[in-house]
């Protein structure tokens, strides 16, 4: 099954700054531990999906989730709360990752990578950094999701940013083409089909 998800080419394969950002050996690690694309088929969402539609459905399926995020992944919370200066912003999805020793920040972004997501991103390490993460914790890294990137932009966007931040695209099932869709029975004919069998039976 990874064969076939080509696990090894996806491997360490996100543009990130971690060389930078993250000391070494946490920086190999860091880099090791996110994928670029990240297939989330075993959603059963085409990819005119919008963000909070893969937002809703990565949690109903967290397990697949976790499976596809790889080991040391652990599920800390989505939409969860920041309130800084009374001003209130949700996280998307808030990891923990047990062999980085950190909390790892998901945002997903149902379009193509833009250099101003990673402000945001940027933002919410520092507001979990300030407020969540133990002294004892390694810094919080970010992972930006997106539908699509150019990779010449994406690092140009890392290259002089100081937190640990990686930018990856996740694929989901891909929208059957037109001259199949018209020759694929519809749900109402696989049902009058199905009940014309049990009636015959």
């Amino acid at each position: 099954m990874q064969i076939d998800a080509r696990l090894l080419e996806r491997t360490g394969a996100a543009v990130t700054n971690f060389n930078t950002s993250l000391p070494k050996p946490q920086s190999d690690l860091a880099r090791e531990s996110l994928k670029d694309p990240y297939r989330f088929d075993f959603l059963g969402l085409t990819d005119k999906a919008r963000e909070r539609e893969v937002e809703n459905a990565l949690i109903k399926h967290v397990t697949d989730f976790l499976l596809e995020l790889g080991a040391g992944f652990a599920f800390v919370g989505r939409q969860v709360l920041l309130d800084v200066g009374g001003d209130e912003f949700f996280i998307d999805l808030l990891f923990y990752h047990l062999k980085l020793r950190c909390y790892v920040v998901i945002e997903i972004k149902g379009s193509k990578f833009k250099p101003e997501h990673l402000g945001q991103l940027g933002f919410y390490l520092t507001a979990v950094d300030e407020q969540i993460k133990h002294p004892q914790d390694g810094p919080t890294i970010g992972l930006l999701l997106c539908t699509s990137k150019n990779k010449v932009v994406a690092e140009y966007a890392l290259r002089n940013n100081a937190q640990p931040l990686g930018v990856a695209e996740y694929k989901l099932l891909e929208s059957l083409p037109e001259e199949f869709q018209t020759s694929l029975p519809s749900i109402e004919q696989i049902e009058r089909e199905l009940a014309g069998g049990d009636s015959a039976s």
